[in-house]
C-alpha cells in the first residue's frame, strides 16, 4: 500500500467559496496537479494525462497572472498559502 504524497487544500474562508472567484479556481487547479503528479508516481507513461496536467498547468498560470496584475496582496497571500513559487515570466 503506498501513501499519498500530496495534500489537498481545503478552502476555508466563506468568499473563497464562490466557485467563481480566482483563489478559488486557483485552489481547485492546485488540488487537480498534485493528485496528478501522485498518479505520475505509478504511470509514467500516461501521455494523455501528462497532456492534461499541461493543460491544467496553463490555465492556472494565466489565472496567477490575473491575478498578480489586478490585486498584488491576493496573489501574494495566495501563493504563500499555497507554497508555490512566484512566476519568473513578466
Amino acid at each position: 500500500m503506498r501513501k499519498n504524497s500530496f495534500r489537498f487544500i481545503p478552502v476555508i474562508k466563506k468568499e473563497e467559496e464562490n466557485p467563481g472567484s480566482v483563489e478559488f479556481q486557483v485552489i481547485n487547479f492546485t488540488n487537480k496537479i498534485r493528485k496528478l503528479t501522485s498518479h505520475f508516481e505509478l504511470h509514467r507513461k500516461d501521455y494523455l494525462s501528462q497532456r492534461g496536467l499541461r493543460k491544467i498547468l496553463g490555465k492556472r498560470q494565466r489565472l496567477l497572472s490575473y491575478l498578480a496584475k489586478k490585486n498584488r496582496i491576493r496573489y501574494k497571500k495566495l501563493i504563500n498559502q499555497l507554497n508555490i513559487r512566484e512566476s519568473q515570466i513578466r
